[in-house]
């Protein structure tokens, strides 16, 4: 109000209190629940919600996946420039490798035939196809979800195939899990929820966990300790005592 109305600047006195955003527990699914879902879809974006749900990704994080950013080898997939700009590496499940391949080859199958037509470029950055001219054709920089059409270029001006919409996973996932019978409010960041609870109920270390996810503040992490609750710890309510 005070900038765009006003248009004057507001001043703040030192000792104001600001108000704070109020903390939400995240909704999460068991493990049946998101298999249940995942189940219910079919191709490439059963692979693309298994990698949500086994990798802990965020749903950008997903769409920009290059084929570069995995590696067989060391089972690991690397993340860059995520939320917050920051690079890390997140696991590889050994179930999802054999999809994964077989994805890359209908990468490459696209690719092909858009070179042969003359184009075969892939969206870069704003510049980086300026300094790296060589890289917007090569096939490792290709997305690993790449969109069913070329567009052109935001910024640079050229034609090029970029990721898939985010838009195309909530209309499959809005299917998928009507077709569950699952009544929580579930969105694609729900399965990387899941994915985190899944980890501490299993035992795994929470800066571990810290560290999969990409948060700086190992209280963002711990909001997840309050999710799982006190089951994991036996305790039990006292009505359970009757039964």
């Amino acid at each position: 109000m005070y900038k765009h109305i006003l248009q004057r600047e507001l001043t703040l006195l030192p000792d104001t209190v600001r108000a704070r955003a109020p903390k939400r527990v995240p909704t999460v699914l068991s493990h049946n629940e998101a298999l249940t879902i995942i189940n219910g879809m079919s191709g490439k974006y059963k692979l693309m919600f298994s990698l949500l749900y086994g990798c802990g990704l965020r749903k950008a994080e997903l769409l920009r996946l290059r084929i570069k950013d995995i590696d067989f080898e060391s089972k690991n997939i690397f993340v860059f420039r995520g939320k917050g700009a920051k690079d890390r590496v997140t696991i590889l499940p050994n179930g999802l490798v054999a999809p994964l391949k077989s994805q890359i080859e209908t990468v490459r199958a696209i690719h092909e035939k858009d070179v042969s037509e003359g184009e075969g470029k892939t969206s870069l950055p704003s510049g980086l196809a300026r300094k790296y001219p060589y890289a917007i054709t090569e096939f490792k920089w290709q997305y690993l979800f790449p969109s069913s059409v070329r567009c052109k270029h935001p910024v640079d001006g050229y034609y090029c195939r970029h990721h898939l919409h985010w838009t195309s996973l909530s209309k499959i996932l809005r299917k998928a899990v009507k077709k569950s019978k699952i009544y929580k409010h579930i969105t694609a960041h729900t399965f990387r929820h899941s994915f985190a609870t899944q980890l501490l109920t299993s035992g795994t270390d929470i800066r571990t966990v810290q560290e999969l996810l990409g948060h700086t503040d190992l209280k963002t992490t711990q909001i997840y300790t309050h999710v799982i609750g006190q089951h994991s710890s036996g305790t039990t309510s006292p009505i359970d005592r009757m039964f």
